[in-house]
């Protein structure tokens, strides 16, 4: 990432119905979309860019903000504001993230929040297991090029442990149910949008505006037997799903 800031030429028309602040955030967009300004580019700071444009720190911070909740800056405690990595485009996918990261040439890296056999009524009856079963509960957080992207719970039926914190960081989930002998699987998956709790809002670096991305997914294998009941929940500035549609 680069620590030099980014100081975006802006042109401001005084005289103009359009407020100030948009003017501001406008060009300051359309740097950022166009490449002038790259993604992990500090931005010049809210003093310096009210100096520098003759502007009040409120209109500035106002413009600021305003990207922010648009996804295309992001502040980080302590550091400053910066503009977003690229997002991750992913098809809809039956494949792990670690895998399909990979594959888009993005370093993706994890760390183990925690690991345990817990009993989880929810995930049980998804694995078609008694509510009272023991599973094995993951709670990961992922990253892509050292940006958070995803907080990760996965419930898993005991037959499956134990599972190392080395392998969960340096593999996908799927890649270590195959040395199990999971071979192929069906994944049945649905996807909403929501604010985020604070927990989430701690843990993915964002602000309390910025929706997230929720999916619960069950993994079956062919036969029918389900595997593993995940629930992710994603940056949305940071992730984009694309579905493609076939016709028969």
């Amino acid at each position: 990432m680069s620590t030099k800031e980014a100081v975006i030429p802006v042109s401001l028309d005084r005289n103009s119905p359009v407020p100030l602040y948009f003017q501001l955030a406008e060009q300051l967009q359309a740097a950022i979309t166009d490449g002038s300004a790259q993604p992990g580019d500090p931005v010049e700071n809210e003093v310096a860019m009210s100096k520098r444009l003759g502007l009040s720190r409120p209109t500035v911070r106002y413009a600021i903000r305003y990207l922010v909740d648009q996804g295309l800056l992001v502040r980080k405690r302590g550091l400053g504001t910066f503009i977003t990595s690229r997002r991750v485009h992913r098809r809809v996918s039956k494949g792990s993230l670690y895998e399909d990261l990979s594959a888009q040439g993005r370093n993706p890296t994890t760390k183990v929040l925690s690991q345990a056999n817990e009993r989880n009524p929810k995930a049980a009856a998804a694995l078609e297991l008694d509510p009272d079963t023991e599973l094995i509960a993951l709670k990961r957080l992922r990253y892509a090029d050292g940006e958070t992207l995803t907080i990760m719970h996965n419930w898993l039926p005991a037959r499956f442990g134990p599972i190392t914190s080395e392998d969960l960081e340096q593999r996908g989930l799927y890649s270590i149910l195959h040395d199990h002998g999971v071979g192929p699987i069906v994944v049945h998956q649905s996807i909403s949008a929501r604010l985020p709790s604070p927990d989430e809002r701690d843990l993915l670096q964002i602000s309390s505006r910025l929706p997230v991305i929720a999916v619960s997914r069950t993994a079956f294998q062919p036969g029918g037997a389900p595997v593993e009941y995940a629930e992710h929940v994603y940056r949305s500035d940071n992730y984009e799903i694309e579905l493609v549609l076939e016709e028969n």
